[in-house]
């Protein structure tokens, strides 16, 4: 299957990213990747003649010309998956460290937004990946936290904005996934606490209901599925995928 249309992936590089961009383009969609290693950019390229790089840093302006110079057509979907190098608790964090995350997290995908909008239509989706921190602040994510519940209001904002225009706005907000970064924590904290990988395993999977951590192929469906047409009631929503972490009643 061949679309005429364009989906942009911003972090595209990252576990999350490149499987959303791996996915989009298996589904016929030309896939803008941004990234800000032409190397790694290059790499995931190889993947399918549809994937388009563009090595551009969002943490920057000039990001925002740069997408705009990698389009050409209407965009289907934008999708900010990426993450946030900062952590600590605000009483170890550097306070510099609080305006880089919003910086990445907050105003990155205001470069997005501002990067596509000329390129979306009725029925375009624009999508941001949110750490569940920011719905559940923990003492020891400063960063993380106050950047994610940041990019909640964001997204409320910029769906105000676009519903009207038949743009609908998604915020998926995981809990922590088996990724090879979660995966790389694991082994530090082992390493460093002297308790089991897999005692620190049950932790994670303990809090959640289904008794384990969902997974990258999952919230890359869940991305997919918001393509269809019938997506657009979830227009504004947060959407919790996280395994049953989150158990309060709102």
């Amino acid at each position: 299957m061949v679309v005429d249309e364009t989906c942009v992936v911003v972090g595209a590089t990252g576990a999350m990213g490149a499987i959303f961009t791996e996915r989009l383009a298996a589904k016929g969609y030309q896939v803008v990747a941004v990234a800000r290693s032409a190397d790694e950019l290059e790499k995931l390229a190889a993947i399918s003649d549809l994937v388009v790089c563009c090595a551009a840093d969002i943490a920057s302006d000039e990001s925002v010309d740069q997408i705009k110079g990698s389009l050409d057509g209407p965009v289907r979907m934008a999708v900010f998956a990426a993450g946030l190098p900062v952590k600590g608790s605000a009483d170890s964090i550097e306070p510099s460290a609080l305006a880089t995350a919003a910086n990445i997290k907050v105003a990155g995908p205001v470069r997005l937004l501002q990067g596509v909008r000329d390129r979306l239509v009725e029925g375009s989706r624009f999508v941001a990946i949110a750490g569940s921190l920011g719905l559940e602040p923990g003492p020891l994510d400063a960063g993380p936290g106050t950047a994610n519940a940041a990019l909640l209001n964001l997204m409320r904002q910029i769906s105000a904005l676009y519903g009207p225009k038949g743009v609908t706005t998604h915020t998926i907000a995981p809990g922590p996934i088996d990724t090879p970064r979660l995966r790389r924590f694991i082994e530090t904290e082992s390493a460093e606490t002297g308790q089991p990988i897999e005692q620190i395993w049950d932790r994670y999977r303990n809090k959640t209901t289904l008794g384990r951590l969902p997974t990258l192929d999952e919230i890359a469906w869940l991305v997919e599925t918001l393509l269809a047409p019938q997506a657009s009631v979830l227009h504004g929503c947060v959407l919790t995928a996280d395994g049953g972490v989150r158990r309060g009643i709102q």
